[in-house]
């Protein structure tokens, strides 16, 4: 029988190091996500990541349970990412700017394009709107589209009310959408 979050975190407090390294291999993949699309740079998010477990390691004690496991960790790895995020300049591109960075040029014939090709472009696209977005919202809508979370869930991770995660989602999409226009004009 599988052991819960809160179980291993019990047997971790009693001094079974192996117990935390389920936990760790349970979230692992979930906090090295959410970190390199919050970074975009998979050092960094390996980085974070590490960061994050050893955080979480040391501070175990101070969890009460009072939230489930997963989003006191996923508020561990926001907090680790908005750290090293205020650490560097921020990514800002206007839409012209963007179309500049990623040599775009509409195709003559999208149809000439491989469909292959086509959804990696508009993926890059994607990722370099979302990296241009301020932290809060970036962060709402991984955790959302990304990461599957309900608005709940994102609330209780953030401490911020429902209303509040969803003005960050709508805003951001909004503003991601004002970046994405060329890319329906082109075809």
């Amino acid at each position: 029988m599988e052991l819960t979050d809160t179980q291993l975190i019990e047997h971790t407090l009693q001094g079974e190091a192996d117990a935390f390294n389920l936990l760790v291999r349970r979230w692992e993949r979930q906090i090295y996500g959410l970190s390199f699309r919050m970074l975009g740079r998979d050092d960094e998010a390996k980085d974070a990541t590490q960061e994050t477990f050893l955080s979480a390691y040391k501070n175990l004690g101070k969890f009460r349970g009072e939230a489930k496991f997963s989003s006191w960790i996923y508020r561990i790895a926001l907090n680790t990412c908005n750290t090293k995020l205020r650490g560097r300049p921020r990514d800002t591109f206007s839409i012209e700017q963007q179309r500049e960075a990623n040599g775009f040029e509409p195709a003559a014939d999208t149809e000439d394009l491989g469909d292959d090709i086509q959804r990696q472009q508009i993926a890059r696209h994607v990722k370099r709107a979302l990296k241009g977005l301020p932290p809060e919202m970036r962060q709402v809508i991984i955790m959302k589209e990304y990461d599957g979370l309900k608005f709940a869930e994102i609330a209780e991770i953030l401490r911020i009310p429902i209303s509040t995660v969803k003005t960050r989602m709508y805003t951001g999409l909004n503003e991601m959408k004002k970046r994405l226009e060329h890319l329906r004009e082109a075809v």
